[in-house]
């Protein structure tokens, strides 16, 4: 049974973070878990100086409403080794948009775990920094 382990900060929720729960729920197979982690908030602002707009216990609930997660954790760091060596999946997704050099980190975690990294695409239209500027950035109307 593969267990999968995808992580997600999930602060605007958009069609990229559920297409990548899809994908990785699909990689788990029929019988395999897909197990969720929302960053904390203080792993947010220690990683991008500033608060997400959701509460974690926002984030958490949105995430446990996604038919795809079978189980949503809580992840103090940003990255998600501490809870990939507490859990041991036996996949963990990675996406292009992470730095090569935490992505090979994470292969060679892996590996000497007896599992392997996927790495999934991007979705360049589908990020929530690009809709915050663009809601920041929209004409103000009046009337």
């Amino acid at each position: 049974m593969n267990i999968v382990y995808s992580y997600y900060v999930l602060d605007i929720i958009h069609r990229g973070h559920l297409l990548m729960m899809k994908n990785s729920k699909a990689i788990a197979g029929e019988n395999g878990r897909l197990i969720v982690g929302i960053v904390s908030d203080e792993a947010v602002i220690k990683q991008k100086g500033k608060p997400p707009i959701l509460s974690f216990s926002e984030r958490l609930e949105l995430a446990q409403s996604i038919k795809y997660a079978d189980l949503v954790v809580a992840q103090k760091d940003y990255s998600p080794f501490p809870n990939v060596r507490q859990i041991k999946p036996t996949i963990l997704m990675e996406s292009e948009s992470h730095d090569e050099a935490q992505i090979n980190e994470g292969r060679e975690l892996m590996e000497s775990l007896g599992g392997k990294v996927i790495v999934m695409p991007y979705f360049h239209s589908q990020s929530s920094t690009r809709i915050k500027q663009q809601i920041t950035d929209e004409p103000k109307t009046t009337g």
